[in-house]
């Protein structure tokens, strides 16, 4: 009988280990240990430094010409379009980069090239085409724009009515020539000094756009109509002028 009872405590206490092992919870340190056993498959990428996109120049975007030298309604008067087709690209207006120990918001006029630049802050600057004095009578410096004015009455200076006397209707003693679209001096004239003495130069738009990018005024800085407008309404006081 004893026996019996023996074996019966000890088949009890088998059991109830069992039973025992099943709920028991399991130590932190097993809950660890499971999960590395469960992700030891998972591989995690090391962090790498952020990759910057390969910069490039963007190409400078295509200017729409057609409204730029397109007819322009200003002041009373009907400005005609410009042929910029029949003009050498070059000579267009456009942005571009320029380097010049030049202040930004300035002018430069580059004689050789038949360019004048609106310097802009950054090394870059608006570049527009000009026409220019034919030779001899090109002139370079420095100088202001002391003054600007739309649509300027044109007064033929005295040394040119010498040497074209049939300009005297419109010398300084005749009060110059009226405003208007076959006025010499265009939409816009910009008036240089030297020293506090005008010049008698001025920077002006020319109804003969055929002779942007030649050397085929008295001394002047022709531009077109259009491009003469724009530089108008940028130049601001007395503005920084070198001619080169």
């Amino acid at each position: 009988m004893s026996f019996q009872l023996s074996r019966r405590s000890l088949l009890a206490v088998v059991a109830s280990s069992i039973l025992s092992a099943c709920t028991q919870v399991p130590k932190p340190g097993l809950e660890v240990k499971a999960a590395d056993k469960a992700n030891k498959n998972v591989i995690t990428p090391p962090e790498k430094a952020p990759i910057e996109p390969e910069r490039k120049d963007e190409p400078a975007p295509k200017l729409d010409y057609a409204t730029i030298y397109g007819p322009v309604k200003d002041e009373g008067y009907d400005v005609p379009a410009v042929e910029f087709g029949a003009i050498k690209p070059e000579f267009l207006r456009q942005e571009v980069a320029y380097a010049t120990g030049e202040p930004a918001y300035s002018i430069v006029v580059d004689t050789q090239k038949m360019f004048l630049y609106w310097v802009l802050p950054g090394g870059k600057a608006i570049r527009y085409g000009v026409g220019l004095g034919a030779q001899g009578r090109a002139w370079k410096g420095r100088a202001v724009v002391h003054w600007k004015r739309k649509w300027p009455r044109w007064t033929v200076p005295d040394d040119m009515v010498a040497r074209q006397p049939h300009l005297k209707k419109y010398g300084i003693e005749a009060g110059g020539m009226d405003p208007g679209l076959s006025n010499p001096l265009g939409a816009r004239a910009m008036y240089i000094f030297q020293d506090g003495q005008d010049t008698l130069y001025r920077i002006h738009g020319s109804p003969q756009w055929r002779s942007i990018g030649k050397n085929a005024s008295a001394g002047c800085v022709r531009m077109l109509q259009q491009d003469a407008i724009d530089l108008y309404n940028r130049v601001r006081g007395k503005t920084p002028l070198l001619v080169i």
